[in-house]
């Protein structure tokens, strides 16, 4: 791409923030089904985002930034509500039943329903073929993957619980979507503060669905072993800190077209650790989904690529 680093930017860091959100958010998808097979998923969200959003806070008062002020709290509050407690907490739910390679493959449809509930970007998006094109296909690849599962439902070999999963996902896919454009058009102050107080409210609501669940009654911490302690020390750092971090730098030292190309490799990640380590299966028509829906979201962003470099083209002949 002919896009320049902006000054300032190390290419050496701009490497390595990309390895941390190409490969990091990909393994986190792994390290939720570790975790959540010895933690009640409710309990367990509540433990990564209170611990980190703590953590980010007390960063936040360190560096001497403003934490307090109406109107960025309750912003944040509503984004964090919509993106981590249902957004993720879908994710977090459904590896309870559902492997992890899977679960990643469907979330990164994601990008699809960007496009979709972006409505101030809608006159643009939808007079784009490579977009609409890029829809179709995306949801051909959705199909793709919940074909399997509803055929061996219908026929009796199968666990309905599995699709519920599916939808529960496909519900938390659509919230991350909304609750990101949300955050887009509404977020106020410091980047870092707001995400502090996402990763709090969206932490602290887990508790009240913990209690209703009725997850605290067999869940003692003697039972739960170092390797799942391990998975969430490593969501918290690495995948809420370190990864979330790296993210918001590159958007702002790179193009948010290039950013996106996340979509396409952590899935990858996903399917690959799944595959390696937690003896997942991928079929060969959920393997065909994942190259439809990654081929969906190329259409998608290059459309989006397309536009913003005729938008900067035409700023430099002004």
């Amino acid at each position: 791409m002919s896009v320049q680093l902006k000054k300032g930017a190390s290419p050496a860091m701009v490497i390595l923030a990309f390895a941390i959100v190409y490969i990091v958010w990909g393994s986190t998808y792994f390290f939720i089904q570790r975790g959540v097979k010895e933690i009640p998923p409710f309990i367990m969200g509540a433990m990564r985002f209170i611990l980190s959003g703590s953590i980010l806070m007390g960063w936040c008062m360190y560096k001497g930034e403003r934490i307090w002020d109406q109107g960025q709290v309750k912003a944040a509050a509503i984004s964090g509500l919509i993106l981590l407690l249902v957004g993720n907490g879908a994710v977090i739910w459904a590896e309870k039943t559902l492997p992890s390679s899977l679960v990643a493959i469907l979330s990164s449809v994601t990008p699809i329903w960007f496009v979709i509930l972006d409505r101030p970007k809608w006159t643009e998006n939808f007079q784009s073929k490579s977009t609409l094109i890029g829809l179709f296909i995306g949801f051909i690849g959705v199909y793709l993957l919940f074909s399997e599962q509803v055929a061996s439902v219908m026929k009796g070999s199968g666990h309905s619980l599995q699709i519920i999963s599916l939808m529960v996902l496909m519900v938390g896919s659509i919230s991350w979507a909304r609750g990101s454009l949300y955050a887009k058009y509404h977020s106020k102050g410091s980047a870092t503060v707001s995400s502090a107080w996402q990763m709090l409210v969206a932490g602290l609501a887990f508790l009240p669905l913990s209690a209703i669940s009725r997850e605290w009654g067999n869940f003692h911490t003697s039972n739960v072993s170092s390797g799942a302690w391990l998975s969430i020390l490593y969501l918290v750092f690495m995948g809420s800190l370190a990864g979330y971090s790296a993210y918001i730098w590159l958007l702002q030292v790179r193009p948010a077209t290039q950013v996106s190309t996340n979509a396409y490799v952590n899935p990858v990640v996903a399917v690959l650790l799944g595959t390696m380590f937690a003896g997942e299966h991928m079929s060969g028509l959920q393997i065909l989904g994942l190259a439809v829906i990654l081929t969906s979201v190329l259409l998608i962003n290059l459309a989006k690529y397309r536009s913003a470099k005729a938008e900067s083209a035409a700023m430099q002949i002004r």
